[in-house]
């Protein structure tokens, strides 16, 4: 029996994985040190490892399906999903993973692995032919990343993304909304997607519901802000920033 072809079909593996070749857990223990040794697989935390490839000498497991293994609940989010999904072409080194049970902070193969909150399983997608991610889907990834752009990914990131989606499904974005129930998000949404109305396929109706749900209050669109105008129609202080962005959403607007 060769093990580390075997192991090859799973990227994310355990000692519990490799037990079903042995039936003793000292000698699966024995064998993953021995592969380790051999320089055939890393370990990537406490009791998840991957292979690593005779071919290009890298681990055969990629940062979304780590992501996806770390607890029984993890799934990759925010910024992470958007670059899963091709949004953003720009590779970056800090991987989101929401999850129902807190972990530690880690670092694997260069990325370091974010804790988040998760809010529920809704939207929580395993695509065929993966290898095992768990992520968001895109109406999910928009929500999230639009509710915690102050915490993960920022304001202009976010708008970036953003002006590279295409359709969205907006039953599903209305959905998470109403399941998360924030007044603020229906705001910050209603504004950041009024100018991509056309290219993401959202109807009059979608905004109608945004602009519903948010009452009277007037916030600030960002914590981080030293200039801002005022969007009556959102009840948002906008920074002045936002308005020139680099190929962001509102280069020429005005309020």
């Amino acid at each position: 029996m060769n093990l580390y072809f075997k192991l090859l079909k799973t990227p994310v593996f355990t000692v519990e994985d490799v037990n079903k070749h042995y039936e003793n857990m000292d000698s699966s223990r024995s064998a993953i040190k021995r592969l380790m040794k051999e320089g055939m697989v890393a370990k990537i935390r406490n009791n998840m490892y991957t292979c690593i490839s005779g071919e290009t000498g890298a681990p055969v497991a990629n940062r979304f399906q780590i992501a996806s293994k770390i607890t029984p609940t993890s799934y990759v989010s925010h910024h992470t999903a958007m670059e899963y999904y091709g949004i953003t072409d720009q590779v970056y080194y800090d991987v989101y993973v929401a999850s129902e049970t807190s972990f530690r902070e880690f670092e694997f193969d260069g990325y370091t692995y974010h804790y988040v909150v998760s809010k529920g399983l809704d939207g929580v997608e395993s695509p065929a032919f993966s290898g095992g991610i768990r992520v968001t889907n895109l109406e999910r990834t928009l929500v999230d990343s639009v509710k915690d752009m102050d915490k993960i990914a920022g304001i202009e990131e976010v708008i970036q993304d953003i002006s590279c989606m295409k359709r969205m499904q907006e039953k599903r974005v209305l959905k998470y909304l109403d399941l998360l129930s924030n007044q603020f998000l229906y705001q910050k949404m209603g504004f950041l997607l009024s100018e991509h109305k056309e290219q993401m396929g959202l109807s009059d109706k979608f905004f109608d519901e945004c602009k519903e749900q948010i009452g009277k209050s007037k916030r600030y669109l960002t914590k981080d802000m030293s200039n801002g105008r005022y969007d009556d129609e959102w009840k948002l202080v906008v920074p002045d920033s936002v308005y020139y962005l680099k190929n962001g959403m509102m280069d020429n607007a005005t309020v």
